[in-house]
């Protein structure tokens, strides 16, 4: 048996599809979906993250302005940027892309954003929302994980899910969404004893930890859905993910592979977040 690959590129496209028609309709009732994404400083990965969303967001027909800024900006002037775009009724959706230089607070800068147009979903009052399982903007690849479960009708309530990493933008919150969906959640991290004990009982793994090929086929239950989140650059400079892929597919059920696998989503569901958020700002 051989898994069945979860290709988040093939959904994205899909999902990109619908937004174009959605937003066409939306214009024609006079609403312009718009982000503004700013970047401090010229962090290689993050200005491949920000044309790959510029590319996105014309391909839907949504404007998307890039403000960039030097290295050197201060933690008062960005939070005026910030506050300036709160007050632009034209635009529906702000993103700061992280990191952000040592000088400025990450926290700090996130609560500056108005939660009704934080469309990257990681404002306290957001996250709040989220836990407590109410509407509200959904962190962008946690949300594109649950879109991909269920694009497959993979069953998610009563079920053994594991999450390996805690990070604030990917493990915690998918833990939440995975939890919201009534699955049992348990988190594993770099303090997690017998961590192969929950990892073989687990029906739904997702694994965020930035190590390349930090999990093994072996460690799988048989027809567990696993989903890659790590990028991670080998030295001869291919991408690979945190599981070993060919050893994982020979034992899952369900797999996303690294590249064409959690990436194309990120950007997706924040482009969904963003026409939701001007859908939410014209009533």
């Amino acid at each position: 048996m051989s898994a069945e690959v979860i290709y988040g590129s093939e959904l994205a496209e899909q999902l990109r599809i619908e937004m174009k028609k959605e937003v066409t309709t939306l214009k024609e009732k006079g609403i312009h979906p718009k982000l503004t994404v700013i970047l401090v400083g010229d962090d290689p990965a993050s200005k491949s993250y920000v044309s790959g969303k510029q590319k996105a967001s014309d391909f839907v027909g949504m404007t998307s302005d890039l403000i960039l800024l030097p290295e050197s900006t201060s933690e008062d002037e960005l939070v005026q940027m910030i506050t300036k775009l709160n007050n632009d009724e034209t635009v529906n959706g702000i993103l700061v892309q992280l990191p952000l230089p040592d000088q400025i607070n990450e926290q700090k800068i996130i609560e500056a954003i108005d939660p009704n147009k934080d469309v990257d979903g990681f404002h306290p009052i957001n996250i709040g929302k989220m836990l407590t399982n109410q509407e509200t903007f959904l962190p962008c690849t946690p949300y594109g994980i649950l879109t991909m479960l269920k694009s497959k009708n993979i069953e998610i309530s009563g079920k053994n899910a594991v999450v390996i990493g805690r990070s604030n933008i990917v493990g915690k919150p998918v833990g939440q969404l995975l939890l919201n969906e009534h699955a049992t959640v348990t988190y594993c991290h770099s303090r997690t004893k017998d961590m192969e004990n929950y990892i073989k009982n687990a029906d739904i793994l997702i694994v965020a930890v930035g190590k390349a090929h930090f999990l093994t086929g072996e460690a799988i239950k048989p027809g567990a859905t696993v989903i890659d989140v790590g990028v991670n650059r080998l030295p001869n400079g291919t991408l690979t993910g945190d599981v070993d892929f060919e050893t994982a597919k020979e034992k899952a059920a369900y797999i996303t592979p690294v590249p064409k696998g959690v990436g194309p989503m990120t950007i997706t569901m924040l482009l969904k977040n963003t026409i939701q958020a001007a859908k939410n700002q014209s009533k």
